[in-house]
């Protein structure tokens, strides 16, 4: 079983890495070597962008760095095919996901509601697969009583017929309770790209970093840089980043294998959840939005189906 987990794992990786080192954002320098700034929202700006910015002074900041907005389409005009084939990574993920903003922004006049209902949008497509992490976690909590019961019977024997014995047993609890170890990564292999992805699009979108939400959160500005001017009220970014990622993982990771699994899973969750608290304070606004309606929905889709296990039970 841990030599079958290890090699998913590693394909994963493979995946995880053939996808981002295809094409990244790239950070727009000076002459100086040093990252340029919007002065207004503290941003560092991107130096591949798909269009061209709207803002005059950032069309400013643009031409005084020597980069040729002209070569651009306007935002509202972007196609998938602009700029070229760019990497495996950008061109099936990174291009359509920016097109997808545009065309729903463009359409309700509002980006950053159009990041909200892209990803609502997605994770709706993804439930059929994301939500296999959640029944394969409470399978596994109500298969845990007989497991930890084979643990226990098998304690202190290393030798081959008695391991043996035990993957049998184990098994067999893993059939009658319909439990495939392998479907925990699926959730991991659908949220780790798909974060990259956004993450990537909305740096390479002008027209996103650019714009504000409900009159008061500019989607560019990070938490950090808005506290640091006086605007406070953007902490409940932050909050909010904070709580979505920790119910979230809580209710991801609420069942294991066994007792040392499930304490190794426990760590990596609170150092997962203890990175992403403090990237908070410098992701941008945009990315904020999507990372809390993501959770949101991971928590919900998760609460939904474990109520319908549960009634299902009691029936």
């Amino acid at each position: 079983m841990k030599k079958k987990t290890s090699k998913i794992l590693k394909i994963l990786l493979i995946f995880f890495m053939l996808f981002v080192l295809t094409g990244c954002t790239k950070i727009l320098k000076n002459e100086e070597g040093k990252a340029v700034q919007n002065s207004k929202t503290g941003q560092n700006l991107t130096e591949n962008i798909l269009c061209q910015p709207e803002s005059e002074e950032t069309i400013k900041i643009y031409e005084e760095n020597k980069v040729d907005l002209s070569k651009l389409p306007k935002c509202n005009d972007f196609k998938i095919s602009d700029g070229g084939y760019e990497g495996i990574w950008t061109t099936i993920f990174v291009k359509p996901l920016a097109w997808l903003l545009l065309k729903i922004g463009s359409l309700i006049n509002s980006y950053g509601l159009a990041i909200i209902i892209t990803t609502l949008l997605l994770r709706t497509i993804a439930v059929p697969i994301t939500k296999k992490t959640t029944i394969q976690s409470e399978n596994l909590r109500i298969a845990r009583p007989e497991i930890d019961k084979i643990e226990k019977k098998y304690r202190g024997r290393n030798d081959q017929e008695s391991m043996m014995q035990k993957s049998q047993e184990l098994l067999l609890v893993y059939k009658k309770y319909n439990i495939n170890p392998m479907s925990g990564c699926l959730f991991s292999f659908i949220q780790i790209p798909l974060f990259f992805a956004f993450y990537e699009a909305i740096n390479r979108l002008p027209v996103l970093f650019e714009r504000n939400f409900l009159g008061l959160f500019q989607l560019g500005t990070n938490p950090s840089t808005a506290i640091f001017q006086g605007k406070y009220y953007y902490i409940v970014f932050i909050i909010l980043v904070i709580l979505g990622t920790y119910y979230s993982f809580k209710l991801n990771s609420a069942a294991s294998m066994n007792v040392e699994q499930e304490k190794q899973m426990k760590m990596m969750s609170n150092v997962m959840i203890v990175i992403i608290s403090l990237a908070s304070f410098s992701l941008p606004t945009a990315i904020g939005l999507y990372w809390i309606f993501n959770s949101g929905f991971t928590i919900c889709q998760n609460i939904i189906i474990k109520r319908r296990k549960k009634h299902a039970r009691s029936v």
